[in-house]
């Protein structure tokens, strides 16, 4: 048969494909860094040498430090940062309170939000990273935490059109919340506050699906 018009055949890659575990340790790496030194020390330099790799590897993946200090907390999130079953909704919400209070204490997550936020000021691209790699990470866990109250019967199960706006609002108020108490106000994000919050935001949940004005 005759070739066709589709063109040519796509290029086959080339080289070796990325390592996984690779990306691993340079991210832990950045962490270490961040801990011991801060933000305003840290180099790329510094995080190869941890990490035992060339400086060379770690441009090839990331374009600089902002970049790698987003995806390294990214990562931590990703890794520690879960939703176990604790039988209720304000023990569900109670329990990722605390957790997500003390990953941001860390001084490695601390330097680098603090420091990457700024600079997402002036900065689109690194903005969009940060939602992307973070925050939109994190909202299947708002997900996980209604459908499991719905599965309870401690909330009412959502018709589907208004389900992604209240994960989204849901996801504001606990972030937001949790950020400004550690991050901001540094005030301790302990028991009793992570329960007066859960408390609150089950009030206001059991209210949410109650509203019909704001469908």
């Amino acid at each position: 048969m005759p070739p066709t018009a589709a063109g040519p055949p796509p290029a086959r890659r080339t080289g070796r494909p990325r390592s996984a575990g690779l990306d691993r340790a340079i991210l832990a790496a950045t962490r270490a860094a961040l801990a011991e030194v801060g933000w305003s020390r840290l180099t790329l330099g510094d995080v190869a040498a941890r990490a035992g790799v060339a400086k060379t590897t770690v441009y090839r993946r990331w374009a600089g430090k902002n970049e790698l200090a987003v995806d390294a907390v990214a990562a931590l999130f990703e890794e520690q940062l879960e939703l176990p079953d604790r039988g209720s909704l304000e023990a569900d919400i109670r329990g990722v309170v605390l957790r997500f209070a003390e990953l941001l204490d860390r001084p490695e997550t601390r330097s680098a939000l603090m420091a990457v936020i700024g600079e997402a000021a002036y900065d689109d691209a690194l903005r969009l990273r940060i939602r992307a790699a973070i925050v939109d990470r994190q909202k299947h866990l708002v997900v996980l935490g209604r459908k499991r109250a719905q599965a309870r019967g401690e909330i009412p199960a959502d018709d589907g059109a208004a389900a992604p706006w209240r994960d989204n609002l849901i996801f504001d108020v606990v972030a937001g919340a949790v950020v400004h108490r550690v991050m901001v106000s540094s005030e301790p994000a302990d028991e009793e506050w992570a329960r007066r919050l859960a408390g609150l935001l089950v009030v206001g949940l059991a209210g949410l699906h109650t509203a019909r004005d704001l469908d």
